[in-house]
């Protein structure tokens, strides 16, 4: 159980980790010090590692947070803590599969002579979904170590 439980919180932590070092500080760091075009294009090459880090996490944590789910007491608090992770995992996937490439198709072009309004308004809409997506999947991650820590605590 101590080995299972180690990997479980080392996937969620270095997921949540991941997420948090790369929109708090890596992401404003780039955007301060590059010209935009130029962040955009480094944020566009960190991304596919970005959420790789989320789907192997995430496919972990759900698999062994279902295994405490169904082997382990209180199971309330286990099925609160996979099930979050399940939608985490879903979100991330959603975010990286979908929204992602749909973003990188958009990215505006430097210097294009005459943007497409249209074209730069769905960009903007995709990237304040996947920002938000984003910001669901660190809170579900929260959600799962505070349920592990509830029912470690009453296990």
């Amino acid at each position: 159980m101590t080995a299972t439980l180690f990997i479980y919180l080392l996937c969620i932590s270095c997921w949540l980790g991941g997420m948090v070092f790369f929109t708090m500080f890596v992401a404003p760091a780039v955007f301060e010090h590059l010209t935009l075009p130029e962040a955009g294009k480094l944020v566009g090459a960190i991304f596919p590692r970005y959420y790789l880090l989320g789907y192997v996490a995430g496919v972990i944590g759900v698999i062994l947070g279902f295994y405490f789910a169904i082997s382990k007491q209180p199971r309330l608090w286990w099925t609160l803590g996979a099930v979050g992770l399940l939608i985490a995992l879903a979100l991330t996937l959603y975010a990286g599969a979908v929204i992602r490439p749909r973003i990188e198709t958009l990215r505006p072009v430097p210097g294009e002579p005459n943007p497409d309004s249209a074209k730069e308004a769905e960009f903007k809409r995709l990237h304040r979904l996947s920002v938000t997506l984003n910001g669901s999947v660190m809170l579900l991650n929260l959600l799962a170590l505070l349920s592990s820590a509830a029912a470690l605590s009453r296990g």
